[in-house]
């Protein structure tokens, strides 16, 4: 989709269409173009608008690029989705619909073989950013479908990191609600449309995907293309993690929390995320929550003091990249205990399942990567794991206590 006008991003090159700005001497959208072909998507087609004939001129047929690229041209603007229609008797399989503003590079064989197995109709990405605050969530259960989706303007409180990134796949079946070429919307008309029926699934993933909509952006996303970050988040590569235990670590330590009310950050750590977020860095949350076997409190409310956690780190403009639980706890008789957690497993700390599973998940090399924790478990699970492994001292601003050989690639 790349016929939008980009007026807030106009400041950097008014000549040319957003898509067309270049980044690191190249158009926005030969970048987009380079990573489908690598991974062997060659069949594209772009929807062009404002400026288009700059785009046709550029790239022609694609022939020049090892690509084959048709266009479907917007003489009169059709909003985000609206020139859609005119595929609908020409695409016959699941396909990925991609904005035309935004610089990614994530493994898309993961992402449609994810799309296949749990997706519906429609498979949106999601990711956590350094600016949820300001950008539609998405709400989803632990079978991933969409439940919810608050736009910037809808209020919200305690809330889960989760952005739609601008990368989709649709099945054929989505083309369907285009009866006529008029003006729609893809999020409001379309995709969400399908979130009562079950059809809208959404795939969380860590991988690079950053928008242009803002000069700011704009920069930061050169600096990543300088340094090589948008390629090595690509999660076909080994990922670099930082392991981060949550009480007396993350936030200041209430015992068994159970009120949300006590959760409250600790001074320094939304600093040092940001320079791990930046640095290109996992950040994962390793903890034992033993007050789901004790019967303490139910998943919802512990889903809940998360969402409050991702919620005050956004608002600092940090983020987490997952958040691993170890619900167990092998101690057994006590009043409201939930028997199905009280077993000796292999995910609480002190043993390191919870990080193996991490690693499994995200392509890690644990021997890159690094735990931090307040507690003697934390550190033992690290170790256990390969990672090496630092204890800091419980609720004090603890940043500053990792060596430097750890932090000298973190930007300050």
């Amino acid at each position: 989709m790349a016929g939008g006008k980009g007026t807030r991003i106009a400041e950097v090159n008014p000549e040319v269409p957003k898509p067309m700005i270049e980044i690191c001497g190249k158009p926005i959208l030969l970048h987009q173009i380079n990573v489908l072909k690598e991974q062997g998507f060659k069949d594209i087609t772009l929807i062009i608008g404002h400026l288009g004939k700059i785009i046709e001129d550029y790239f022609g047929d694609g022939s020049n690029f090892g690509v084959d690229i048709k266009y479907i041209r917007e003489d009169v603007p059709l909003g985000t989705a609206g020139a859609l229609f005119y595929l609908k008797d020409e695409i016959r399989d699941d396909f990925l619909l991609i904005n035309g503003d935004i610089i990614f590079d994530i493994d898309i064989k993961r992402f449609l073989d994810f799309h296949k197995k749990f997706g519906g109709m429609a498979t949106i990405f999601t990711h956590p950013n350094n600016h949820p605050y300001d950008s539609g969530i998405i709400i989803a259960g632990d079978n991933h479908k969409v439940t919810g989706w608050l736009h910037k303007e809808d209020e919200r409180k305690w809330y889960k990191n989760r952005v739609n990134a601008g990368l989709h796949i649709l099945s054929p079946e989505v083309l369907a609600q285009f009866t006529e070429p008029r003006k729609t919307d893809l999020d409001r008309d379309i995709l969400k449309k399908l979130i009562n029926t079950g059809g809208l699934t959404c795939y969380d993933s860590p991988e690079y995907v950053r928008d242009m909509g803002t000069p700011d952006r704009y920069k930061q996303v050169t600096r990543d293309m300088d340094t090589g970050l948008v390629k090595k988040k690509n999660l076909s590569n080994k990922q670099e993690a930082v392991f981060i235990d949550r009480d007396g670590t993350i936030n200041k330590y209430a015992g068994f929390l159970r009120d949300i009310d006590d959760f409250q950050l600790i001074d320094g750590v939304a600093e040092f995320i940001i320079n791990a977020n930046a640095a290109g860095k996992l950040v994962v949350v390793i903890t034992n929550q033993p007050v789901i076997a004790r019967g303490d409190i139910s998943w919802g409310e512990l889903s809940e003091i998360h969402n409050k956690m991702e919620t005050l780190l956004g608002e600092k403009g940090a983020y987490v990249d997952d958040i691993f639980i170890c619900p167990h706890h092998p101690d057994k008789g006590f009043e409201g205990e939930r028997p199905e957690y009280k077993i000796d497993c292999a995910c609480r700390k002190p043993k390191p399942g919870l990080l193996m599973l991490a690693a499994e998940k995200y392509n890690i090399d644990l021997a890159e990567s690094i735990m931090i924790g307040d507690s003697d478990a934390d550190i033992a699970a690290g170790e256990a794991a390969g990672c090496a492994a630092f204890k800091i001292r419980r609720d004090e601003r603890w940043a500053e206590t990792i060596p430097a050989k750890y932090t000298s690639t973190l930007r300050q």
